[in-house]
């Protein structure tokens, strides 16, 4: 139950934090909703929340408030395909839907008031479901949750088969979810008519079903979520990657930066404010690619003698990075460029990515160097 509970938060957070950029997203808006009616639903649910608010506001409340809220999860994953589809036309679709949950609510509220309040005590598989609002209770709260989860399966499978990756692979998660979901209801729906009668179902059934729905529920979360999960781990492996080489180039940006002041840029804001934004790392990354290909340009006269004719394109890094180090003093000693700048900094690779990997091979063999 704790487990549930803290994916269904992390889902809750990730969607709220969505909601803030985009507020005006009615889809986003209606699974944040539902996410939050949901989340809201288990603490009232576990066992100390249930006590303390039955001992506040009488037995069964809180069980009746856990329904409730699970009836408008469901309805705000219903407008959230409503939405997806046609926001217009969807608008219509939600009122008429919000008037189907709005008197499933007020039925199973009245049949929860026209019983006393210990008749609520324990759990659904306890209750005494020959008494006819108990058994209604249980059985209309179950029969819409079957009915809403279904048409949200059968929408989800709809998307993922019109998706492509990562993209599909978390709506086959949901729609399985929300399959099985369903199924755990209409389960459910069957054990009510079957008590009601005044039958035994075996524990271990009602077992089996209680765990299809906790497993269900914690399928769709990780579902809407995989997607968005999946690209922000994706974003922290480059944060990662950039922090990385950032400190790598540093001894060949220090040697540049001491020949050729000039050539570093000033940040857009403070250096502290840059350090503590998440973009800040990329924006030093790709600044400190910058200065060092304007100092290996300014730099390259030195590199060579004024006599000496042989190739720089292809030079080993150590080679490299010894022969920056001389320049780097003769340029100390106010010695003047021997002749005009080599075309050094275009063969240090055909793409960006290996300009990168041959800026660090000379910036390592400077650090083993020192």
């Amino acid at each position: 139950m704790e487990l549930l509970l803290l994916v269904l938060v992390a889902a809750v957070v990730w969607k709220l934090y969505q909601l803030k950029r985009s507020p005006h997203d009615a889809p986003l808006r209606s699974v944040t909703l539902c996410l939050v009616c949901a989340a809201l639903s288990y603490p009232v649910a576990m066992p100390g929340g249930a006590s303390g608010v039955d001992t506040v506001a009488g037995h069964g409340t809180a069980k009746l408030i856990q329904n409730v809220l699970l009836l408008l999860a469901v309805y705000f994953l219903m407008c959230f395909y409503l939405y997806s589809a046609d926001e217009e036309a969807g608008r219509g679709r939600a009122r008429k839907e919000g008037v189907v949950v709005g008197v499933v609510a007020v039925a199973i509220t009245v049949a929860a008031e026209t019983v006393p309040h210990e008749v609520f005590a324990g759990s659904f598989s306890t209750a005494d479901m020959t008494i006819p609002q108990i058994a209604f209770f249980y059985g209309g709260a179950g029969l819409y949750l079957m009915y809403a989860l279904g048409m949200a399966c059968r929408w989800t499978r709809r998307y993922a088969r019109m998706s492509r990756r990562p993209h599909s692979t978390g709506l086959w998660m949901a729609a399985v979810g929300l399959g099985a979901m369903a199924v755990a209801c209409a389960i459910r729906a069957v054990i009510v008519v079957v008590r009601w009668a005044d039958v035994d179902v075996p524990g271990p059934l009602m077992a089996a079903v209680a765990f299809l729905l906790v497993v269900s529920i914690m399928l769709f979360a990780a579902g809407i979520t995989y997607s968005g999960a999946r690209a922000r781990i994706s974003s922290l492996r480059l944060w990662l990657r950039h922090r990385r080489d950032h400190r790598r180039l540093a001894p060949l940006w220090e040697l540049l930066a001491e020949a050729y002041p000039e050539n570093v840029l000033k940040p857009a804001s403070s250096a502290a404010l840059d350090r503590r934004r998440a973009r800040g790392v990329h924006r030093r990354y790709h600044r400190r690619i910058v200065e060092c290909r304007d100092g290996l340009v300014d730099i390259s006269p030195y590199l060579l003698d004024e006599d000496d004719d042989s190739a720089v394109l292809n030079i080993e890094s150590a080679e490299l990075a010894a022969r920056l180090r001389r320049a780097s003093a003769r340029i100390g000693e106010g010695v003047p460029a021997p002749r005009q700048a080599v075309p050094l900094a275009m063969a240090l690779g055909s793409d960006r990515q290996s300009d990168v990997k041959q800026l660090i091979a000379v910036s390592d063999a400077l650090r083993g160097a020192a």
